[in-house]
């Protein structure tokens, strides 16, 4: 048992949950509660932590009358005899963790790495959120979490948006981040161009668009550009876009947060696709 902060995986823990560049450097993220830990792909993960009282609360949770916490319970010993684990006393656990109150399980887990071409290769008509600049860890999360819902192809984002791996964003995808394709790229607006060449339409929600969303037909392979929370789309990528569309607004509302109008967007390709 872990009972000292002082611990050597305790503190990488620590850096782990606070700089990007350690992440990327060891290639490895942290993915915190019963959920992430039960839904996170065994071959993928490489240390899981577990305190004192979650480990209590297993075994009543396994006596419990309730038939869900039950099962919960049980599926979670059995992924922790699969994988493993290590057990940090509360304290210690308090100080791994970067939640405010604690489930009581981490997991260390490899990154995931897709390629351009891994993405295309999906089934099913193509359907991509192009992400410039995003900076919300929260914003990211949420579209990865509705993208699943939506069953989008993929997310690409330029290099400068926020990092995937932040804890704050993979608490946000509730899982998602495990099963939906994603890709950062050095120049987004040749990725686009790449998009096009691939039949793939190309639309951009801006102020000049003349049709409102639900106009367009996206029955076909469908891209959507989001921008920037509060700066929007560049110039630059923009233009790439085959068309440009609006989100109809009422009151002095003048845009949406980058989440909503992402969901709002994929889920009326998939209204049109499934025709509702």
């Amino acid at each position: 048992m872990i009972t000292s902060i002082t611990n050597k995986k305790v503190k990488n823990i620590v850096q782990l949950n606070k700089k990007a560049g350690q992440r990327r450097k060891e290639g490895v993220f942290i993915a915190e509660g019963i959920k992430m830990f039960l839904e996170a792909p065994d071959s993928y993960i490489q240390e899981v932590y577990v305190s004192e009282s979650f480990l209590r609360s297993l075994g009543e949770g396994e006596k419990s009358k309730s038939t869900s916490v039950g099962e919960a319970a049980t599926a979670v010993r059995e992924k922790l005899k699969r994988c493993g684990y290590e057990t940090a006393n509360d304290d210690v656990f308090t100080k791994i963790s970067d939640t405010q109150t604690p489930q009581g399980i981490l997991c260390i887990l490899k990154q995931f790495h897709y390629s351009f071409e891994d993405i295309m290769k999906k089934e099913g008509i193509p359907l991509f959120l192009m992400l410039e600049s995003l900076q919300d860890p929260g914003n990211l999360g949420t579209i990865i979490r509705t993208g699943e819902g939506a069953g989008v192809t993929g997310v690409i984002m330029s290099k400068d948006t926020v990092d995937i791996y932040n804890p704050k964003t993979i608490r946000s995808t509730m899982g998602s981040v495990y099963r939906v394709p994603f890709l950062y790229v050095e120049d987004i607006v040749q990725t686009v161009e790449k998009l096009k060449r691939n039949g793939i339409q190309t639309y951009a929600a801006h102020l000049k668009g003349e049709k409102s969303y639900y106009q367009c037909d996206y029955r076909s392979g469908a891209a959507f550009l989001i921008g920037n929370e509060g700066n929007g789309l560049s110039a630059a990528l923009a233009e790439t876009a085959d068309e440009y569309i609006k989100i109809p607004m009422k009151g002095e509302v003048e845009s949406l947060n980058a989440a909503v109008s992402a969901s709002l967007l994929v889920y009326e390709v998939t209204r049109q696709r499934e025709g509702i």
